[in-house]
């Protein structure tokens, strides 16, 4: 594993002045040279010009409130798709539309996206408009199933479109063709908060809100910041605001009490909430609904008014988060085995620049995460499958940087028409099916195309640092700083720094962890600091370390009974 250090970029010094140097060097490294770029108000939000399609939905969506017609939202079972019923119910609701429903296909009987089978029983409900929330723009067989039926369909979504378009009464995704908005990375909850502002501006125009107030959308920036964190989006400057407003209403109190509870039963204080406890709390318990049962679960804890039947919901979903864990810490290990049972002959041309795997015992909700650690461990595109209801494979794809995963998988399209049944996602991660007697014509097609594309050096493990911390600037007082500099996150990395350290202490920690006490090795005078290195045991570790330590790390502030302290937490070691 190389470590490599992030160029310093031109000097913000007299910009950001204001900031600690420490956090004045992070951001320079991140291409900010101006205050405004770390601008986090609502008012340098972008408007909404420039979203193709977006009239033609608010035209839609304004007459099914205004005539009291029946909506019915239809998500994804994920953690963004989770967020975006919620955001879609209550905003609508919020707007004046008394008759809203949704509708989340279990990923085990259905599948993704507006399938016809889930448009037949949609169809059940009756509704006058169906709304797809991150998800649709792939979806040419559900849409036409529902024009069929009779109903109108509004689509909103934010996956790369397919070279096949269904054809919607309306469609808004910022990243079709013709879309000139600038945000391209928002997620399905981005667009739809979105999608909710203008309607209420059209909403506006035709009257509606005569003699009463207008809703105050911004009440649920906690949900979008909740879905763009966890679906990994990147944050670009549309995202941080959104990120940072919703973070600052979960931060207030001012949050969904499902949102709070998700935070605490994951052992995070909502009061100090930064986009990590998003991503690594409250995240993973809603998405462990989708992945082992129903996503109707993590909505309804979403939705849920009142904090006790909240925090029931949320210990309900600590509680398959669990079993998640238990799930998939079998299947990587299985995967892990696999691989290192070939990787000894890895070498030169017969090195695979892609890994393919699947095991008929594994969980088709878990593959995603499998998927992440391979990647993270051999450093190169993964996609773990597992078997379905129908006989296909169900893959979940992750990439590195460097390769457009979905632009990969299209590319083994294109070469082998036959190979894949179905495809999508982004550039870091994708999902797909195969029949599972091509599995191994799919194995060997997706490496083929790796390989053109991905250079063999950007199959070697990198970490990339802000460089080393003086052992003055290993304190509390940076500790803090860094914290609240965010929102941190995908394209806006949180901070991490290398430097080489004295061992003083290491002991194991639950099942898998390292406990640290490490030095900074500044001729024995630097500070000895507590440091946490997660899965380190995973990794080869045990307490027996080397005298001298190069250490990539995040310094974070640990709270333990009212007392906060400064914490290393340890991304990556090698004998110095």
């Amino acid at each position: 594993m190389k470590i490599r250090r992030r160029p310093a970029g031109p000097s913000a010094e007299a910009a950001l002045a204001h900031l600690h140097p420490v956090l004045q060097r992070v951001y320079a490294r991140r291409g900010v040279t101006d205050a405004h770029q770390l601008d986090c108000s609502l008012a340098g939000l972008a408007s909404t010009d420039g979203l193709a399609g977006l009239e033609s939905a608010l035209d839609h969506l304004a007459e099914a409130v205004m005539q009291q017609q029946r909506i019915l939202l239809v998500g994804d079972f994920d953690a963004d798709g989770a967020s975006s019923c919620a955001l879609g119910v209550l905003g609508l609701r919020a707007l004046g539309a008394r008759h809203v429903e949704y509708l989340v296909p279990n990923r085990f009987e259905y599948g993704y996206g507006l399938t016809p089978e889930i448009v037949d029983e949609a169809f059940g409900r009756r509704p006058d408009l169906l709304v797809t929330v991150d998800n649709g723009v792939s979806s040419v067989e559900g849409v036409r199933r529902a024009r069929e039926l009779g109903m109108r369909v509004v689509v909103t979504d934010h996956h790369l479109p397919p070279a096949e378009l269904p054809v919607p009464d309306a469609m808004v995704n910022p990243n079709l063709p013709d879309d000139t908005f600038p945000g391209k990375h928002l997620a399905g909850v981005g667009v739809l908060f979105y999608v909710l502002a203008g309607l209420r501006g059209r909403l506006r125009e035709w009257g509606w809100f005569s003699g009463s107030a207008e809703p105050q959308l911004a009440g649920l920036l906690d949900l979008v910041a909740l879905g763009t964190v966890a679906d990994v989006v990147p944050l670009d400057q549309i995202n941080r605001v959104l990120v940072e407003q919703g973070l600052r209403r979960i931060r207030a109190g001012h949050c969904r009490p499902g949102i709070t509870a998700l935070l605490e039963v994951g052992g995070r204080e909502p009061v100090h909430c930064v986009s990590a406890d998003l991503g690594f709390a409250a995240g993973p318990r809603l998405n462990a609904a989708g992945r082992l049962d129903d996503m109707t679960r993590g909505i309804e804890c979403l939705l849920c008014d009142d904090p006790g039947v909240a925090r029931e919901h949320a210990q309900r979903l600590d509680a398959l988060n669990r079993e998640r864990r238990e799930i998939e810490g079998r299947m990587a290990a299985e995967a892990m085995a696999a691989v290192e049972a070939f990787e000894q002959s890895w070498s030169g041309d017969s090195t695979p620049a892609a890994l393919c795997v699947t095991d008929s015992g594994w969980h088709q909700g878990v593959v995603g995460i499998v998927a992440s650690r391979l990647k993270e461990r051999f450093h190169r595109p993964v996609i773990a499958f597992a078997p379905s209801q129908d006989g296909e494979l169900k893959g979940s794809a992750r990439s590195v940087p460097g390769l457009h995963v979905r632009d990969a998988l299209e590319e083994v399209a294109v070469r082998h028409p036959a190979l894949i049944q179905r495809f999508g996602g982004h550039a870091a991660a994708a999902g797909l099916s195969v029949r599972s007697d091509r599995f191994e014509a799919f194995r060997q097609a997706f490496s083929e195309v790796v390989d053109t594309i991905l250079p063999l050096e950007q199959r070697q493990g990198v970490w990339l640092t802000d460089g080393e911390l003086a052992p003055a600037e290993l304190s509390l007082e940076v500790a803090r700083a860094l914290r609240g500099g965010g929102p941190w996150g995908q394209g806006f990395p949180e901070p991490v720094f290398d430097g080489v350290f004295l061992v003083a202490g290491a002991r194991v920690v639950g099942d898998n962890h390292l406990k640290l006490r490490l030095q900074a090795d500044a001729d024995g005078r630097g500070p000895t600091l507590d440091a946490i290195a997660f899965r380190a045991l995973e990794a080869g570790w045990d307490e027996h370390l080397p005298a001298r330590l190069r250490v990539v790390y995040r310094l974070d502030v640990n709270r333990w009974r009212g007392r906060e302290t400064v914490q290393m937490l340890v991304e990556h070691m090698q004998s110095a």
